[in-house]
């Protein structure tokens, strides 16, 4: 089984920047697209972002032109590079498999992202 650990969260200022980093262990990841998701307190998880095997990304309405989703096949792991954070984006930010996939992978802990002034 696949284990995820997200990581690069923290507290940001509105206007702010974070990048956020999951790693994946095992053998099948450069076959798999990956996606972000996120979870605010009180609210459902959401998806955020998604990326191919071949690098073809697509994004949340609410984040398009702002966060960035990449992967490193050779380091097993994918990227959210996060711009113009709002307060709104706060959430903890998971990865795993696309909702296409109709199946997912043990849920990592998330990496807590706080924007506030």
């Amino acid at each position: 089984q696949v284990q995820l650990v997200e990581s690069g969260g923290g507290l940001v200022q509105p206007g702010g920047s974070l990048r956020l980093s999951c790693a994946a262990s095992g053998t099948i990841f450069s076959v798999k697209s990956m996606a972000w998701y996120r979870q605010a307190p009180g609210k459902q998880r959401e998806l955020v972002a998604t990326i191919t095997t071949i690098g073809s990304t697509n994004y949340a309405d609410s984040v398009k032109g702002r966060f960035t989703i990449s992967r490193d096949n050779a380091k097993k792991t994918v990227y959210l590079q996060m711009n113009m954070l709002k307060p709104e984006d706060t959430a903890v930010y998971y990865c795993n498999l696309p909702p296409s996939y109709n199946v997912v992978w043990n849920w990592g802990q998330g990496t807590q992202v706080t924007v506030s002034s």
